[in-house]
């Protein structure tokens, strides 16, 4: 590896910007939330907003700053940016960024590749501080990070290189994320499938869409025994290291339950939360901040407690697994997204869930179509897994190849990043 200075020698960081400073108060220039900071094609630039709104308690940046976020988990994630085509040549954002000036010794677009080297996001997420989950980089580690010491001409070149290599990368991982995203809608058409039928002998109900005349449409309060309300007290005093699971809002997925995150309480405590207990065959539905996400308890969560969540619980004349499927499907989230209320946050209560009309084919049609669902999302599982693999695996790569070519483990000048990504299954 070649010998190596400090940053604070090549370029400022969080630097002031006089060029801000000098814009009327009445001048838009562009804004950037932590959202909008995406590497590449998916940096977002079209939001703007006037000087007056941002002149405090905001970051503020110009044309050719490399911006590095500061917090996890985005830091981690290597999503600094290059900023060109500002509004004026200037623009402000969260403060969740930090603002790197490169000097005349250093080129832009080699900076932005040194702050995504292995090297720089390892040894970054070791320098953070703060509590969990709000972790930040010293601003420290930046001005004393050591950078290769490079002629500007050899840092083009390095930067024309991987501007080619990572470009490449970059298109097959957008591919694959749009085979997911396909994937994406292709799971909401079969869940309609699911729950829906266009024969010849089907009508069309505003609410449902089309069913077969033979399936009855009913109110929710005739087709389960009841709805209950996951606990509403912080049950934070509860919570043990292992014991009965307590499953929240947040791992209510679309058709499972995620146990990442999940808490556990004692066997005590979950005895005198009663009401809120679960068994097999109840299916549970977000009822708070984005609400409607349903799931089937599973054996494995009998006897569990929640929060945030409506309990309906299983009734005769219905597969959870159907009625899961429906509250899931584009007309469930429709009656959804119709009785949600709420202005800092969006609810459904029992009451309105016990409003919503479901059609209430045979049982053992249910079964045919949960069968038919589970079949297809099996498949779709199968895929989805197989390009979130390659998309992590040209992630690696692309890491990789940035962190070779700037620390000089190859000659750009005569290697291919073709041999550096080979294997990466695409």
């Amino acid at each position: 590896m070649s010998a190596t200075v400090r940053l604070r020698h090549l370029a400022q960081v969080n630097p002031s910007t006089p060029a801000f400073d000098r814009a009327n108060d009445d001048d838009e220039l562009t804004f950037l939330p932590m959202e909008a900071v995406w590497p590449g094609d998916r940096l977002d630039l079209s939001q703007k907003r006037s000087k007056r709104a941002v002149s405090t308690g905001y970051t503020r940046f110009q044309d050719g700053d490399v911006l590095v976020p500061k917090i996890t988990p985005t830091f981690e994630a290597g999503r600094s940016v290059l900023v060109q085509g500002l509004v004026g040549g200037i623009g402000a954002g969260t403060t969740e960024l930090h603002v790197v000036r490169p000097g005349k010794e250093i080129d832009p677009r080699f900076l932005l590749y040194v702050v995504n080297t292995h090297n720089f996001l390892k040894l970054g997420e070791a320098e953070m501080y703060g509590v969990a989950g709000q972790q930040r980089v010293p601003d420290d580690f930046l001005r004393d990070l050591p950078v290769p010491r490079q002629s500007l001409t050899e840092q083009r070149r390095i930067a024309d290189f991987l501007d080619a290599e990572t470009s490449r990368i970059d298109q097959l991982s957008a591919r694959r994320h749009e085979q997911m995203k396909l994937l994406t809608e292709r799971r909401t058409a079969v869940l309609a499938e699911c729950v829906s039928s266009s024969g010849p002998d089907s009508v069309l109900h505003p609410l449902v869409g089309t069913v077969p005349r033979s399936w009855p449409v009913l109110p929710l309060r005739r087709v389960i025994p009841a709805v209950n309300v996951g606990v509403v007290i912080n049950p934070s005093t509860h919570f043990t290291d292992d014991g009965v699971p307590f499953i929240h809002g947040f791992n209510v997925r679309s058709g499972w339950i995620d146990p990442h995150g999940m808490k556990f309480m004692s066997s005590q405590s979950n005895e005198e939360l009663r009401r809120s207990r679960i068994r097999t065959g109840d299916v549970l539905v977000v009822r708070a901040g984005t609400p409607g996400r349903a799931a089937v308890v599973t054996d494995e969560y009998d006897g569990a407690n929640c929060a945030s969540v409506l309990i309906l619980r299983r009734g005769r004349a219905m597969l959870p697994e159907f009625l899961s499927a429906f509250i899931n499907s584009p007309a469930g989230r429709g009656q959804v997204q119709v009785s949600q209320y709420g202005a800092a946050q969006e609810v459904i209560s029992a009451a309105q869930t016990l409003s919503f009309v479901i059609p209430v084919p045979p049982l053992s049609e249910q079964r045919y179509r949960v069968d038919r669902l589970n079949a297809a999302l099996h498949a779709q599982g199968r895929i989805l897994s197989k390009l979130q693999r390659q998309v992590s695996l040209l992630a690696e790569r692309r890491e990789a190849l940035i962190t070779a070519a700037v620390t000089g483990q190859f000659d750009v000048s005569t290697a291919s990043g073709r041999n550096v990504t080979e294997g990466v299954a695409v």
